[in-house]
């Protein structure tokens, strides 16, 4: 059976909402949960040891508990993070760049989506480095993900970002601060003030793109929860579902029915449309652009 992992909050969010929702996360179906700051280390109102308290909670009710390393390392204090939660061996460790990767060799670790895997030979030297599960990139159709699925490593797990608005970029300037003519150094966490994002329409006035600090994400919501049963037939292990404001543990419920023959996948994909932020799209996965919608 498929596995449901949910992925990092990747918002800024009040520090009380986020101790809330991992509590309603822990009695949720989902088999696997991904935590930490992954987009921005001016975030504060969770540290390393409110993660782990949360980390605690979740491995107890069952849960499988992942900690995410940050995506863009731009100064020494955020890769001392980074090496802090390295060391933490109580948890399997999601690295989102390759400085993660060096100091988790041979610890076992999850390759994250922002380690851009699309070969034989790069997940083969992860593998030997410790890799136990790889996150394919986003734009990673279904014919090449089968083809690595084919040869990757004896006992690598596979996981496809399955729900939410699509991470496309990073960048050294936050743009939600720039936004509000602020510098990055004095954004004064003008994240907080957009729990899911800051809509950026084109001049038709239409949704484009998201922006959230220093990352910049699809308008539109991946919604693959069609394509379901092709993905369990491949061998794909983990469908990930990227935590929102409103309705994450609903979009749960839904995946966790499909998965459990209890909804029709073309069903779970009428009854999730309205819960998809902006609209739906599954373009990526087919081979089209990423903004179109083909099932």
């Amino acid at each position: 059976m498929l596995k449901l992992a949910l992925g990092p909050v990747l918002y800024y969010w009040p520090r009380l909402t986020m101790f809330e929702f991992y509590q309603q996360v822990a009695e949720s179906p989902v088999d696997i949960v991904y935590l930490g700051e992954v987009v921005c280390s001016r975030r504060h109102e969770l540290r390393l040891p409110d993660w782990l308290d949360i980390a605690a909670l979740l491995r107890d009710a069952g849960k499988e508990v992942v900690l995410s390393t940050q995506a863009l390392i731009e100064s020494g204090a955020e890769l001392g993070t980074m090496r802090k939660l390295c060391e933490h061996r109580d948890f399997l460790v999601e690295a989102n760049d390759f400085g993660a990767v060096r100091n988790l060799e041979g610890a076992g670790f999850i390759a994250g989506p922002h380690l851009n895997i699309y070969s034989e030979p790069t997940l083969a030297v992860l593998a030997r480095q410790g890799a136990r599960r790889w996150v394919a990139p986003l734009e990673m159709d279904r014919t090449a993900i089968g083809t690595l699925l084919k040869t990757q490593p004896a006992g690598m797990e596979s996981e496809v970002f399955a729900w939410g608005r699509m991470p496309l970029a990073f960048s050294a300037r936050c743009m939600t601060a720039r936004n509000r003519n602020l510098p990055k150094d004095d954004c004064q966490f003008s994240c907080i003030d957009y729990p899911d994002g800051l809509i950026m329409d084109t001049r038709e006035q239409k949704a484009f793109l998201v922006l959230n600090g220093i990352q910049t994400q699809s308008a539109l919501c991946c919604n693959l929860v069609r394509a379901m049963p092709e993905m369990a037939d491949m061998g794909i292990d983990v469908l990930r579902i990227s935590p929102q404001s409103r309705d994450t543990l609903e979009v749960v419920a839904a995946f966790d029915k499909v998965r459990r023959g209890e909804w029709q996948a073309p069903h779970a994909a009428v009854m999730l449309e309205p819960l998809a932020p902006g609209g739906s799209c599954d373009g990526f996965w087919y081979g089209q652009p990423g903004m179109e919608r083909v099932a």
